[in-house]
């Protein structure tokens, strides 16, 4: 089958031929239909955080049928259509068995351990691949453990479908299950990336009646009122923490920092209210530090900054209920897709984005 991978930290990506296994006991295999280019892959792949070995099989945003399963597989027949979720969880640990499956004491062990047969590599080699996150979408097949798999709904389409497994449940679980926006709510949202516009989604359909982008991009700050964006803020031309008062006169009641950088964070939390939350939802870079007071920063304005991995997201109830609203026509993922990509094409992909030239999510839907 056709991989593409990347050889060692900082190299591109390039397309190679691998053999993948059977699934064993609780792994699925799917044919991969779709598989989105999320900008963390491409960070992971260019940054050593430590967190894999090369050669590495990025791609975590994928949808696809069942082929094949494991014999302890209960939840998923052949033909099945599938979205995988790059949350990795064992099931029985205590966030586990709490309802915080995003945050897994023992993800490790929806993977294959130590001295057992790899699940991929190249053809023709002893090489291991590692698959990022358990997942390895990049690709014509995938296998993966079914805690990682969601079922959908097969009317949805798998350019669409692919997408929910992290933009959608990272940008709308952030603010649906972390931060609980209700109805009349205000919010700011900075970055107008995939994310972000998911983020932007999510705050429609929680009810928020105000919703505040911020983005240095005039495109990017326009594009986000088809999902629902109420203002825009382009902070290369404003302060935008003064403009988010000028329009809510005291401040948001949740502000989102998807861009990931020390000064997007401080801005966030200086643009919520008092009793306010503010939310770190982008990665930012290993050895990122912030200065903040506790006495007047948080404990007199009774302020919250909270950190979101994945969107707080229970994938087995979260990306069903997205691929359904979004057949209901509640939630827009069809202005994510900025282009449909061959495999052979990744590296090309992450440039333009890398550049700025994309708004949205490329999307791989051929690999012949």
């Amino acid at each position: 089958m056709k991989v593409s991978i990347v050889e060692k930290v900082n190299a591109p990506f390039i397309t190679k031929e691998a053999e993948i296994d059977v699934p064993m006991e609780n792994e699925v295999l799917i044919s991969v239909k779709a598989s989105g280019l999320c900008h963390t892959d491409s960070h992971l792949a260019t940054h050593d955080f430590g967190m894999f070995t090369f050669p590495a099989l990025f791609g975590h945003e994928i949808a696809g049928v069942v082929e094949s399963i494991g014999e302890r597989v209960t939840e998923f027949e052949v033909g099945d259509h599938v979205v995988g979720c790059l949350i990795q969880y064992c099931g029985h640990c205590e966030s586990c068995l709490s309802g915080r499956s995003h945050l897994c004491y023992h993800p490790e062990e929806v993977m294959r351990k130590q001295g057992e047969k790899a699940r991929v590599k190249l053809n023709g080699e002893d090489t291991e691949i590692t698959q990022g996150y358990g997942l390895g979408g990049f690709a014509e097949k995938a296998l993966v453990h079914q805690n990682q798999l969601a079922k959908v709904p097969k009317e949805i389409p798998f350019s669409r479908a692919c997408l929910l497994g992290c933009g959608t449940v990272t940008g709308a679980g952030a603010i649906i299950n972390t931060a609980k926006v209700r109805p009349g709510d205000s919010v700011a949202i900075i970055g107008a990336g995939g994310v972000g516009l998911n983020a932007v989604s999510g705050a429609k359909i929680a009810g928020a009646t105000t919703i505040i982008v911020i983005d240095i991009q005039d495109d990017k700050l326009e594009f986000s009122k088809r999902f629902g964006a109420t203002h825009t803020i382009n902070s290369k031309n404003e302060d935008p923490v003064a403009k988010v008062m000028e329009i809510t006169e005291r401040g948001v009641n949740a502000a989102f920092d998807v861009a990931g950088l020390p000064v997007t964070s401080k801005q966030a939390f200086s643009m919520i209210h008092r009793g306010g939350g503010a939310y770190i939802v982008g990665m930012h870079y290993m050895g990122t530090k912030m200065e903040f007071n506790g006495t007047t920063d948080f404990l007199f304005p009774a302020k919250k900054l909270e950190g979101v991995i994945m969107g707080s997201t229970n994938l087995k109830r979260d990306i069903p209920m997205y691929a359904n609203l979004y057949l209901q026509g509640r939630m827009n993922l069809d202005d994510l897709i900025y282009q449909e990509i061959h495999i052979d094409d990744v590296q090309n992909a992450y440039d333009k984005l890398k550049e700025g030239g994309i708004i949205g999510r490329s999307v791989i839907t051929s690999f012949e």
